[in-house]
């Protein structure tokens, strides 16, 4: 039980893996396996050679034919050792070198597994060698999500003539912060009213340990997630704020939503050794079926506000001028007087259309 508590505590914390240089393994087996070649031509020259009788070499002088006796046992047990050795590391030990050897760019990385058992992570941009046993493992390699189906099938269609050409794999894992857009979402906000919503989430993995063991797809596991934590971010605000100037709403409080909404997936995604840089609203309007009548309600609600701050303007502008008249003298009104002032005044001030001045040339009583 204690074994595979800590099998578990180990797959979940990453271990960056010390590798060793390729170019120098690269060229050292390079030489090695030139040796064992020569070494193996070597040996079958040397049992060739082993065919004159009583383990002679002939040798062509002149026209007359020299023999030196060797011991013929020995240079056998030579040759076969040569060619077992020579054939061993020159044939199958050496190219199988030459597969633990990897390239990896800046931001890359390469989660090892050593006979289904976690090793370490390979990290930073260079020329690697590791156990040519270990296997690179990457969830998402070959993954075809549905936001890239269509798109692959169009690419099908267009190559059909190449689709029988089997492309390696790439198993690394990239580190570079990503962006993830999924498709915008029908969604009821706090009054109920149906909205349109679409969000960009900026995230890269932190964690290459647990985005490979603890999830099977991390790429769909970030997708799943954002949506779920959408759904539970826009149903506790609504769209727009009516009559309330300090409640928050999606319109107009959209970067304490943002924040809110990138902690919650942040929450969602931590088993998965993600990190949430930023989560942004990208879209966001009524849906089909009630956007006329909201539209002619925000036109409505904005009309009034016209008015209302009209109104107050107009009577401060009546009440100052009254009160200059009276400060400076300059005439004297009665109350009827002030009061078909004050209506002429608003009439002006109110009214949609520029006001037609009309001059008396009259008494006023």
């Amino acid at each position: 039980m204690t074994t595979v508590n800590n099998d578990r505590m180990i797959q979940n914390e990453e271990i960056e893996l010390r590798a060793m240089n390729g170019m120098a393994c690269m060229v050292m087996n390079i030489l090695a396996v030139l040796a064992c070649i020569a070494a193996f031509v070597y040996g079958v020259v040397l049992i060739e050679s082993t065919g004159y009788p009583a383990g002679s070499i002939a040798f062509i002088d002149d026209g007359f034919v020299l023999t030196q006796s060797i011991p013929s046992g020995d240079n056998t047990v030579i040759a076969i050792l040569l060619i077992a050795i020579g054939g061993l590391y020159g044939f199958i030990l050496g190219p199988m070198i030459f597969a633990g050897l990897k390239v990896l760019k800046p931001n890359e990385a390469y989660v090892l597994t050593l006979f289904g058992r976690y090793v370490g992570t390979l990290k930073g941009p260079g020329f690697y060698w590791v156990n040519p046993f270990c296997v690179a493992v990457n969830p998402t390699a070959g993954a075809t999500s549905a936001t890239t189906a269509a798109f692959k099938m169009q690419i099908e269609a267009s190559a059909a003539s190449a689709s029988s050409i089997n492309w390696p794999v790439n198993r690394r894992i990239s580190l570079k912060a990503m962006t993830l857009s999924n498709d915008k979402q029908k969604i009821n906000d706090q009054l109920g009213n149906p909205i349109i919503i679409g969000i960009v989430v900026i995230w890269k993995v932190v964690n290459t340990a647990k985005a490979v063991f603890s999830v099977d797809n991390y790429k769909e596991y970030l997708s799943i997630q954002c949506d779920s934590a959408l759904r539970n971010i826009v149903r506790l605000y609504p769209y727009d704020s009516v009559g309330k100037d300090n409640e928050e709403s999606l319109r107009g409080s959209s970067m304490e939503v943002a924040e809110k909404l990138r902690d919650e997936i942040q929450t969602k995604v931590e088993v998965a050794g993600l990190e949430i840089i930023e989560a942004r609203i990208t879209h966001l309007s009524y849906s089909e079926e009630i956007a006329a009548a909201m539209l002619q309600r925000q036109q409505a609600s904005a009309i009034i506000d016209a008015r209302n701050m009209i109104v107050e303007g107009a009577v401060g502008m009546v009440e100052m001028a009254l009160a200059k008249l009276n400060e400076n003298n300059i005439v004297e009104l009665d109350e009827e007087r002030k009061a078909a002032m004050v209506s002429n005044l608003l009439v002006v001030l109110c009214g949609n259309r520029d006001a037609q001045p009309i001059v008396n040339s009259g008494s006023l009583y």
